[in-house]
C-alpha cells in the first residue's frame, strides 16, 4: 500500500469515526451509529434530522438502510 493510500484510508477512518460520534449524539445507539457511519451513501444530515423530527431511531435506521 502506498503512502497516499494509507493516508486516504486513515482520513476515511477519521471521517467515519466522526460521523458515528455525531450519530450517537443525535440519538442512535452505538451499533446503529457505526453501521450508518460506514455507509457514505447515507446523508448524515438526513439521518440526524429524522431523529430531531421525532422519528424513533429503529424506524430511522430502517428508512435509511
Amino acid at each position: 500500500m502506498t503512502a497516499a493510500e494509507t493516508e486516504l484510508r486513515d482520513e476515511t477512518e477519521q471521517v467515519e469515526a466522526w460521523r458515528a460520534e455525531q450519530l450517537e449524539l443525535a440519538g442512535y445507539g452505538a451499533a446503529a451509529a457505526a453501521e450508518l457511519a460506514a455507509r457514505f451513501d447515507v446523508d448524515l444530515h438526513v439521518a440526524t434530522e429524522l431523529l430531531s423530527s421525532g422519528c424513533a431511531p429503529e424506524l430511522a435506521l430502517k428508512i435509511l438502510l
